[in-house]
């Protein structure tokens, strides 16, 4: 055997090893993605609160663009080929994945507010139901991001605005209005946050009479009782009259710090000191908003309060010490201390994370329920590595009882423990970090209703199909515009190669020259264009500009427009030349794209139907089994771990000869899955009835963990249609490159043929 031959053969197998290992890993990812996805369901986090993606799988073809975009780990993850919503309540309503999607296939909406008694009910324009005149904006309506309080005050200043212009008012001089009505105001904005300093901002430059309050002695809001160095903007935000933020992310000081600029530069009318106490809609329609200090009066309000309120309160004895806080703004003046965090929120963590990294702190961070469920994945890396370090010790299942001057009491209730223990810490200090009431009781009070039938309707995203009836009427509209060509010029492209030279149209028509050359030029020029969409998926070559959706749709577009301007460029004969193959390997591409967009969409779809059927077996097991106690407890839980055990065997670590084995004997593997799970019952003594449901289930289980490893490998094998499409776009390339070169170094001798 010769060494070429050998070399071969060990790169052959080299090859192999190396794919085998890639798909082990691949099935390893998938396989943590649904464990993390079944804990959120048990823990009751994979909804969000408020906003959340919606995936439609049946567009989805699997580029991952949505989950590489997503800022919070964990929301979404690759699951066969699609992407899945894994923890919702880590979603941030964000949207990058909605922008980031090339086929339109996640929607990042409101959930379903029917139930929810806690979110005021707002217009489009943030406009209170049934107030007019009344505005919300930021955190008060249930949105937390910085941005978008950002944009909902700009939209109130521009909605006010365009309210006034039919009656314009003189600009307002007076520091401090009176009740005259001539000194009333276009627009009071409560509240100096991001949502108050926006809409201020606005005002100011659509020339809008505003005056903008705040209770505390500086603006910034909530931002302004955040830990020092705190993260707090991740993201681009355009701020009214000065534009796009230099940096995407800032720190609590560097963005205090430019609000104070920004204030000052423009001379906002910012009145702070001002605790609005309530607000009154007058018998003109106006508002009188009574602060400590004086009466406002304006046409229009916006209140950008905030939604964290007064804390909440532990309600234990000792709790009125001075040594207890409900928020941390220094962590560097707690060094050395012995401190207690409680609560179980990205505040609480951060907290108490913050406090770890001071030198000599002891920091216990107490929980009441069992693990985390709404905290950012990466809080919970930082707190992870905290714990193992040391730095932090956390108590789950734990409730604070007692808090003296130099310990704090907590109830600790350790796991298949019934009673909870008692545990004594020495402490220093105690941060409560459990949530606050909203100042929902003033926005009642001024008319906001927070009744769920208020809410306008939700429109929920409905699952729109793969788009095969789009592309197929797209590409049926640019057949019928080239058959309609053909027939125009039908009296030349009937005539045989050697007599078209001396048609009429030869001149026009011919690949050379005139029309059929700039086909030609068409066709590379869409080529090109086509191809660019993988480098703008990519964002390589600063490649960046559009949206992935509409560079999606361009895709499709101008691969089917290239294929027709080829042919007419080839005046409807492709021959043997470089020219021709080109064009074959086109039509090939053509074909290789539609089948694999139709295979990407359903098998992979398939295949996540069957993971959600698992899911929902595993709950159904899991309700119908909670009521459950003693011996049938314990076959319970048997059940629950043969079915893991079977699933994690064949649908994750099983390979592809052993899952084929699996579908030919899988009905062997059932009934002894089942006779096991008999036996176990029996040696038990579990009453029959409930050994039937349980028995059902986990045979429904075992069906479907199978159906989804046999879909998987499905999608696997089809994974070989998408590196088909890519070498044949290469190989399309390569032929376009040696015509382009043949034609312009030949000239006259390519005329005739394509």
């Amino acid at each position: 055997m010769s060494w070429p031959l050998i070399s071969a053969l060990l790169a052959a197998l080299a090859a192999v090893a190396l794919v085998l290992w890639a798909r082990r890993q691949e099935l390893a990812r998938m396989a943590g993605a649904v464990r993390a996805r079944e804990q959120a369901h048990a823990q009751g986090s994979a909804k969000a609160q408020l906003q959340h993606p919606v995936i439609d799988l049946s567009l989805c073809v699997g580029c991952g663009a949505c989950v590489d975009v997503c800022p919070e780990d964990g929301v979404l993850a690759m699951v066969h080929g699609q992407a899945q919503v894994v923890n919702g309540s880590r979603c941030v309503g964000v949207a990058a994945c909605e922008r980031a999607c090339p086929t339109a296939a996640i929607t990042v909406t409101l959930g379903n507010l029917a139930h929810r008694d806690d979110v005021p009910a707002v217009r489009d324009d943030l406009e209170a139901v049934g107030q007019p005149g009344l505005f919300l904006a930021g955190e008060v309506t249930a949105h937390a991001l910085i941005k978008t309080a950002i944009e909902h005050g700009t939209r109130v200043a521009r909605a006010v605005s365009k309210r006034v212009q039919t009656a314009p008012r003189p600009v307002l001089v007076a520091a401090h209005p009176t009740t005259e009505a001539d000194d009333m105001l276009d627009l009071l904005i409560v509240g100096a946050g991001p949502a108050g300093l926006a809409c201020a901002l606005e005002a100011t430059r659509l020339g809008v009479n505003y005056a903008l309050l705040d209770q505390a002695d500086t603006l910034g809001g909530t931002v302004a009782k955040y830990p020092r160095r705190k993260l707090v903007l991740t993201q681009p935000v355009d701020l009214p009259l000065r534009g796009r933020m230099a940096r995407d992310t800032y720190s609590k000081e560097d963005l205090m710090a430019l609000w104070q600029e920004v204030a000052q530069a423009h001379a906002l009318r910012l009145h702070t000191g001002r605790e609005v106490g309530h607000v009154v809609r007058d018998a003109d329609g106006t508002f009188t908003v009574h602060t400590q200090h004086e009466p406002w009066r304006a046409r229009h309000v916006c209140l950008a309060l905030g939604r964290r309120g007064t804390p909440d309160k532990l309600g234990v004895e000792g709790e009125d010490l001075a040594k207890v806080a409900y928020g941390l703004i220094d962590a560097q003046s707690y060094r050395g201390r012995r401190v207690l965090v409680v609560g179980g929120g990205d505040s609480a963590v951060e907290t108490a994370l913050a406090l770890a990294e001071q030198s000599g702190t002891q920091v216990t961070l107490s929980y009441r329920k069992d693990s985390f469920f709404r905290v950012r994945a990466r809080n919970t890396a930082r707190l992870d590595a905290a714990t193992q370090a040391g730095r932090v010790r956390v108590l789950f299942a734990s409730q604070v009882e007692r808090i003296t001057k130099t310990t704090v009491e907590l109830a600790v209730r350790e796991p298949g423990q019934s009673q909870p223990r008692r545990l004594t810490l020495p402490n220093d200090d105690v941060f409560v970090l459990v949530g606050g009431k909203p100042p929902f009781a003033l926005l009642e009070r001024a008319g906001v209703s927070f009744d769920p039938a208020h809410h306008p309707p939700t429109r929920q995203p409905t699952t729109q199909g793969t788009g095969w009836r789009r592309a197929t009427l797209a590409g049926l509209v640019i057949a019928l515009a080239t058959l309609a060509f053909v027939l125009w010029h039908f009296d030349y492209y009937r005539l045989a190669l050697p007599l078209r030279p001396t048609h009429d149209k030869h001149a026009l028509l011919r690949p050379g020259r005139n029309l059929g050359l700039a086909l030609g030029i068409a066709a590379v020029a869409l080529v090109t264009v086509n191809l660019l969409y993988l480098l703008r998926r990519a964002g390589r070559l600063g490649l960046t500009f559009g949206s992935l959706r509409t560079w999606m749709t361009s895709h499709v577009a101008t691969g089917v427009l290239a294929l027709s301007c080829a042919f007419t460029h080839a005046a409807l004969t492709p021959r043997d030349t470089p020219g021709g193959h080109a064009f074959w390997a086109l039509v090939l591409l053509v074909i290789t794209g539609a089948i694999g967009r139709y295979f990407y969409a359903y098998v992979p779809r398939a295949a996540n139907g069957r993971e959600l059927e698992l899911v929902e077996v595993k709950q159904q097991l899991e309700r119908s089994t909670q009521d459950w106690d003693g011996t049938a407890r314990a076959f319970a839980t048997t059940a629950r771990s043969e079915i893991d055990a079977t699933i994690a065997h064949r649908q994750w670590n099983g390979t592809l000869l052993g899952r084929v084995w699996g579908l030919l004997a899988g009905e062997r593997d059932r009934r002894r899955m089942l006779a096991r799970l008999r036996c176990a019952a029996q040696a038990q003594g579990v009453p029959r009835d409930k050994v039937v449901s349980a028995l059902a289930l986990a045979g429904r289980a075992h069906r479907a963990s199978l159906a989804a490893a046999h879909f998987e490998d499905l999608r696997g094998l089809l994974s070989t249609w998408r590196f088909l499409h890519r070498w044949v776009a290469a190989l399309l390339v390569l032929l376009i490159v040696v015509h382009v070169v043949n034609a312009l170094r030949y000239g006259q001798m390519w005329e005739s043929g394509a």
